[in-house]
């Protein structure tokens, strides 16, 4: 059994009206080979560059192991200079991440190599990111708490995503309380006997290359594996309708605030009692 997917489509260049027909206002994904074709980061971007241009800066780094107990979610597994990171990038396979890196704030030289696109969008200036990872990375099942339409620009290396739109929410194992999918699943190689509702999913895929900007909708589900050393770049357009926008202080205020309170008081508890919740509501959604 496989995981019900199809290609998202790719575009070698577009025009700002095709964009927002086709792709933005439908909220559909799609891969635009050449919407960085004349910046300087598709030319000199790789991790020899960031040696150069940013490796005294320290880092935080992430793994795979996920939060127990009354862990705060998202602790950094280590503090290092970039220089270092990319020396453990380049002896092997690491889990090890580099994730929402704000570049103005951290390396405000770089943002000369990149430009915003005119493609009928306004992008939110000030949340330039970076996103690292080693060879076998991956990034659990999630979507953005801010609801943001992301443009992900891919340079050094290759990686794979999943997505799915929120359509499909009701067979992916959400967890309460979160914008995640439950930590246990692997979309990667999933295990259908536990988490049968997975196949009902009907999602996309693809693998970026150098150069390629992925746009990925608001609210939609994404998995990412890192298939060599790899270097993005997210550049975020946040959601103006009220609806949303309500949502997402909704995420931000309450959502995030009280489960790392029931984290604190509850631990372990907590986040087993929210897994099955997942899987209960999952099932009975999905008719299992």
């Amino acid at each position: 059994m496989q995981l019900n997917l199809k290609p998202i489509p790719r575009v070698n260049a577009i025009d700002k009206e095709t964009f927002l027909k086709e792709y933005f206002d439908p909220q559909q994904p799609v891969v635009m080979e050449n919407l960085s074709a004349d910046w300087t980061a598709k030319a000199k971007w790789d991790f020899e560059y960031f040696r150069k241009k940013a490796g005294e800066i320290v880092v935080p780094l992430y793994d795979g192991t996920p939060a127990k107990g009354k862990e705060k979610s998202h602790k950094p597994a280590m503090r290092v200079k970039m220089s270092e990171y990319i020396d453990i990038l380049k002896s092997g396979p690491t889990d090890l991440r580099m994730f929402f890196f704000n570049l103005l704030q951290n390396c405000p030289d770089l943002l000369k190599d990149f430009k915003y696109p005119e493609i009928g969008v306004k992008f939110f200036k000030k949340l330039p990111v970076l996103f690292v990872g080693g060879e076998g990375a991956k990034v659990l099942m999630h979507y953005d708490m801010d609801l943001a339409n992301n443009f992900h620009f891919n340079f050094a290396g290759t990686k794979k995503f999943i997505l799915y739109p929120p359509s499909e929410t009701k067979y992916l194992y959400k967890v309460p309380y979160s914008i995640v999918s439950m930590e246990s699943i692997d979309m990667d190689s999933p295990d259908f006997e536990k988490y049968p509702a997975l196949a009902k999913a009907k999602g996309f895929e693809v693998v970026l290359e150098h150069g390629d900007t992925l746009f990925i909708p608001s609210k939609w589900w994404h998995f990412v594996k890192y298939e060599t050393p790899c270097l993005s770049l997210t550049l975020r357009s946040l959601p103006t309708k009220p609806t949303k926008i309500l949502e997402v202080l909704n995420n931000v205020i309450f959502i995030r605030n009280y489960d790392n309170l029931m984290r604190k008081f509850k631990g372990q508890k907590w986040i087993d009692y929210k897994n099955r919740l997942a899987v209960n509501s999952t099932h009975r959604n999905a008719g299992i």
